[in-house]
């Protein structure tokens, strides 16, 4: 059925034409769609400027999310602009391979006004564990911090609370936790007769608060996902780069077995963002974002989230844009993001929805409500839409809605499937950041500190040893110099300490004086942690 407008449809195309007639930089969203037929001169874009407004784009299964975010990211890239998507099906990997030209294709280009050439962008790609071919993403847990730790185990209030005492007491004791073990150690060490007392200030741990804790690390475990967690920690400049022909590249971040770990996927993209606010300086408002961030899979970030959880989450989506990043949220329907997040987004790319049930039907009337005033049904128009369609509002130059726009959407220009195994193969062999986190490093940490605690003795002190004096240091250089026993340390062959911790095994000394230089810089810079709006640590 074709969809007529309420009002002359002059008037319509007229608004249009004006409203979204830009002076500065834009992405070219496609053409506005009149009595069922696109027409090519009358674009819809969204200014590049204003990409840091955030945005929506939403849809049900099917009807060309994937798609639409593709073409934004191409036209990012070429502006320069880096990007950063989840790549959940592995569809967005096409980035990297030139697009298939075919009568089709052409057609629907020429219908919208694009000229189009198949085309390949700079990517890069990561992986999430230990799955997928992309480079591995890790974060230390003193990093992930507390409240999104507790989301992702699912811990209610009390418990997220204690769980925000054990990471003060690790920060305040100079006890790193890099990967679970750390952390389970710490927790074992505030309920055993040496440690228990150590909380006490700070109203304690209960052993049964504790247990809990333990038990849901240990389920998280065994699904393999601590394999998230451990050192070298990625850093988020990593993701602010250009090619050397000056476009943006395009990280992709894979998620092969996201089914099994859904609010860690949704999570882990929250701490990225999180490290974001944190590490970027504020730049006002700029030409141009220096990063675009598309959150796929929305909805799980919101699901059962604590209070506290979304007060940060709206904090850190309200004050990201003066850092130069934009956000996009992708996913089924508008009612899935957090009322306050939704408040905040600028630009709205709507495929259509679905209305099969009542709570379907009522999402609808909600989404409807959310659009500013147009010429639209929009409530049978948003049920109607084709695939690759789309009801566009952004935000103009001067800060407002732009006239609501019945859309048909451009095509990619790059491959609209995964790209091939050998692509890949080569984008990750041409990654400057293989080098850099392609292998896991084992430092000493709170596990390792806690268990030499236990060997010492009763009464030993809790964290960093204190720094070793310069004349210390020299016979400690002297002695590695001319191979003799180390000062301090284990000689080899000495039974090795024993804990209650869960098993693993403590690290023989074989530091050099650099490792070790570096290891008492990095006890006292972990008493110099300050945490962020999440719990995150922030690095001063």
């Amino acid at each position: 059925m074709l969809l007529q407008v309420r009002n002359q449809g002059d008037d319509l195309v007229s608004a249009v034409r004006q409203g979204y007639a830009f002076d500065g930089a834009c992405l070219e969203l496609g053409a506005l769609v009149a009595d069922g037929a696109p027409l090519a001169d009358v674009q819809v874009r969204v200014p590049l400027s204003m990409l840091n407004r955030h945005g929506l784009i939403a849809g049900a299964t099917g009807t060309g999310k994937t798609k639409t975010l593709q073409v934004m990211a191409e036209q990012l890239s070429a502006a320069g602009v880096p990007v950063f998507a989840a790549d959940i099906k592995g569809d967005l990997s096409g980035l990297a391979s030139p697009g298939s030209s075919d009568e089709k294709v052409a057609a629907r280009a020429r219908s919208v006004g694009q000229e189009w050439t198949p085309a390949a962008f700079p990517v890069e790609l990561l992986r999430l564990g230990d799955d997928g071919v992309g480079v591995p993403v890790r974060a230390s847990v003193t990093s992930f911090g507390p409240t999104l730790l507790a989301k992702v185990l699912e811990l209610n209030a009390t418990q997220e609370s204690s769980l925000g005492l054990v990471f003060h007491y690790a920060d305040t004791a100079g006890l790193p936790l890099v990967e679970f073990a750390d952390l389970r150690a710490v927790i074992q060490h505030l309920t055993a007769p040496e440690g228990k007392h150590d909380l006490e200030g700070l109203g304690g741990l209960s052993k049964q608060t504790a247990g809990v804790i333990l038990r849901e690390l240990v389920n998280f475990s065994a699904s393999g996902a601590d394999s998230f967690f451990g050192e070298p920690e990625f850093e988020v400049g990593s993701l602010l780069r250009t090619a050397d022909d000056g476009r943006g590249v395009v990280t992709l971040l894979e998620l092969p077995s996201v089914q099994d770990r859904p609010v860690l996927f949704s999570t882990f993209l929250m701490w990225l963002l999180a490290e974001l606010f944190e590490e970027l300086p504020e730049v006002g408002d700029l030409e141009k974002p220096k990063l675009v961030f598309f959150f796929d899979e929305a909805h799980l970030l919101f699901k059962d989230a604590s209070k506290d959880f979304l007060a940060a989450l709206i904090q850190t989506v309200r004050l990201v844009r003066s850092k130069g990043v934009g956000v996009f949220f992708v996913t089924q329907s508008p009612k899935d993001v957090q009322e306050d997040v939704l408040a905040q987004l600028g630009s709205r790319v709507q495929h259509q929805l679905r209305a099969f049930t009542p709570n379907d039907a009522a999402a609808l009337r909600a989404a409807v409500r959310t659009y500013p005033t147009s010429a639209y049904d929009l409530e049978e128009l948003l049920t109607t839409l084709g695939i690759g369609e789309a009801v566009v509002t952004v935000m103009s130059e001067k800060g407002a809605p732009t006239p609501v726009a019945h859309t048909m959407l451009q095509a990619p220009r790059s491959l609209m499937a995964p790209s091939s195994p050998d692509v890949l193969a080569g984008v990750v062999a041409a990654s400057p950041l293989a080098a850099k986190y392609g292998e896991r490093v084992d430092r000493e940490s709170a596990y390792e500190l806690l268990s030499g605690r236990i060997a010492a003795g009763p009464g030993a002190p809790v964290g960093s040893p204190e720094p070793l004096t310069r004349e210390e240091e020299i016979k400690r250089l002297e002695a590695e110099i001319r191979g003799l026993p180390v000062p301090g340390t284990v000689p080899t062959g000495s039974p090795s300490p024993t804990s209650s911790s869960p098993a693993r095994k403590p690290r023989a000394h074989t530091d050099s004086p650099l490792d070790s230089f570096l290891k008492t810089a990095g006890r006292e810079l972990a008493k110099e942690i300050v945490r962020g709006v999440f719990g995150t640590r922030r690095r001063r």
